[in-house]
């Protein structure tokens, strides 16, 4: 038996107008702006209507680490949504927007898989309406009045060694780390080192990830620091005057994408930081909009909950003021076997020794979750080869954490699948057990939050920092950025900075290798191990094979 792709089971589907997604959850055709038939913004005038709305409750969908097996994170999120629809609940999902760069690399899209997928898939994993090149234009517009400026005299005397502001494109592109600009003599300016970022480790992309309003936005652009003089003062954005263009460029960015699952539930898909090198999270306007329109709110956070789920409620809880009411995690008998030691090309073997063997850094998920007072369930993302031994064995595992382990089979089933999931979140949701709470204080010093995340988190013995990264730190404190949270750049396949590090390591150390003051999105990236802000494309990159076939429809993308 030959199972459908994703994108031939995505081509099948049968969509609603926009318009009448939109009324599930009573927002009319005018505040809609329809991209095509299909996608729509909804318009910053509605969401300011509806702001004396009660809140929805809150689910949160994470996972173990990422393994070459594959966990289907976003894919259980789609299906949880439609599994609470189902169950007769009004539910609404929210999701990150697809970058280009893993899309045509080794990662594929971002929109779900099997029949728990959100649609139009083909224009979600590629342009979709255009909000990441709006944060590449504005983000680049900066770049390039930082060189004009300094190339018309200089006025605001920026020490041209001390610009910090790199430059950004929505592609892996290892080629472009690390560049010399302005060569080629005095018409192209002053030559200087100079290097690219992907546009979802942008910080313009996280700050319209976290700004509640387009005013919002334009004050968080022009706290960005883009340099530094040669007496360290900082330089701002809105010093060059950059931030009302910047603003101008993200107007309708800003604004959430409505699209649908093959169910016809309504889903947000906006905004799109990773989470290995950003802050891994959907924008704060979807998901509080969602809260307000929906009884019930499924979002996902990415790879694994040592960074999404930990920058989630780190970061974006504590920016946004919100809470969850319950965690899934999400996990696969498949990871459990290869977190036990056995190779990806063995994975159909039945092995229960090493389901148990792997479990481990599942459980450490489901402690780390339930130390910010969340109540956690753990989602099984059934795939057919996985037998019911291995399944009884993680659901036994988990029992003795004192939670438990629902089997889901949304990939195959859609909503039918879920149900079991759905009905025990709506238990849980309801009953108010929840008690959040971040990780850390606002007060607690830079280095401290840090060290609490490495230590509560990762299980690290030590934080590993030079006096360098340590003196940098303590002067954003002296300037008034100490009470900023902490959004950490690692690795996403270990609990540790070595990604062939599976399980539950411990006695491991986590070496800083740079810190970054972001400003404006209001955090500290602190960059450890040997993760890259620029990824670089695999040996056979996916975009080989992505390709329009004889029907004039669109092949390769998964």
């Amino acid at each position: 038996m030959t199972h459908k792709t994703d994108i031939e089971i995505a081509r099948e589907a049968n969509k609603q107008p926009i318009q009448a997604v939109g009324e599930k959850l009573d927002i009319p055709s005018e505040a809609l702006l329809p991209y095509g038939h299909d996608k729509a913004k909804v318009s910053a005038d509605f969401i300011n209507s509806v702001q004396k709305n009660e809140n929805g409750k809150l689910i949160l969908v994470t996972a173990i680490n990422p393994t070459p097996a594959g966990e289907g994170k976003t894919t259980t999120t789609v299906g949880l949504g439609d599994g609470l629809n189902a169950i007769g609940k009004k539910a609404a999902i929210c999701i990150r927007e697809a970058s280009l760069g893993p899309c045509f690399g080794m990662k594929g899209g971002a929109a779900g898989g099997g029949y728990a997928q959100v649609v139009p898939m083909e224009d979600m994993n590629l342009h979709f309406t255009g909000d990441f090149h709006a944060i590449t234009s504005a983000h680049n517009l900066l770049s390039a009045m930082i060189d004009n400026h300094v190339y018309w005299g200089n006025a605001l005397q920026i020490d041209t060694r001390r610009i910090v502001w790199r430059r950004v494109l929505d592609m892996n592109d290892r080629a472009l780390r690390q560049i010399t600009t302005s060569l080629g003599g005095v018409t192209n300016g002053y030559p200087r080192e100079a290097g690219f970022d992907i546009t979802v480790a942008s910080e313009v992309m996280a700050i319209l990830c976290l700004a509640k309003d387009l005013n919002d936005l334009q004050n968080r652009l022009g706290d960005i620091i883009v340099a530094y003089r040669r007496d360290l003062t900082p330089i701002y954005c809105r010093d060059l005057k950059a931030d009302g263009a910047m603003t101008v460029l993200l107007k309708d960015a800003v604004q959430p994408n409505l699209v649908q699952t093959l169910e016809n539930n309504p889903a947000f898909v906006h905004g799109g930081p990773f989470a290995n090198i950003a802050h891994g999270c959907n924008s704060i306007v979807a998901t509080t909009t969602a809260l307000k329109v929906a009884d019930y709110v499924v979002t996902e956070a990415g790879f694994g909950a040592d960074l999404g789920a930990e920058k989630f409620m780190n970061i974006k809880c504590r920016k946004a003021g919100l809470a969850p009411d319950a965690v899934v995690i999400v996990a696969t008998v498949r990871a459990m076997k290869m977190n036990g030691g056995v190779a990806k090309e063995d994975l159909d073997a039945e092995d229960v020794a090493a389901v148990e063997r792997g479990c481990a850094n599942l459980g450490r998920h489901i402690e780390n979750i339930k130390s910010f007072g969340v109540p956690a369930v753990v989602a099984i993302n059934h795939f057919v080869k996985d037998t019911d031994a291995e399944v009884a064995a993680v659901q036994a595992y988990v029992e003795g954490l004192g939670s438990e382990a629902i089997l889901c089979k949304h990939w195959a089933q859609g909503s039918k699948g879920t149900e079991d999931l759905a009905k025990r979140i709506v238990e849980i949701a309801e009953s108010g057990e929840s008690e959040f709470a971040p990780l850390y204080s606002d007060d607690m010093p830079l280095f401290e939050k840090i060290e609490t995340i490495a230590q509560r988190i990762y299980r690290a013995d030590e934080v590993l920092a030079d006096q360098k990264i340590r003196d940098q730190l303590r002067q954003w404190e002296e300037a008034g950025y100490g009470n900023l949270p902490i959004c950490m750049a690692k690795t996403q396949y270990s609990f540790s900075t070595d990604p062939s590090l599976r399980g539950a390591p411990t006695g491991h150390s986590v070496p800083v290798r740079e810190v970054r003051l972001s400003a404006g999105a209001g955090f500290i990236v602190v960059i450890t191990g040997a993760i890259m802000t620029m990824p670089g494309l695999p040996r056979e990159p996916a975009a080989e094979v992505i390709r329009f076939n004889e029907a004039g429809e669109i092949e390769g993308l998964f």
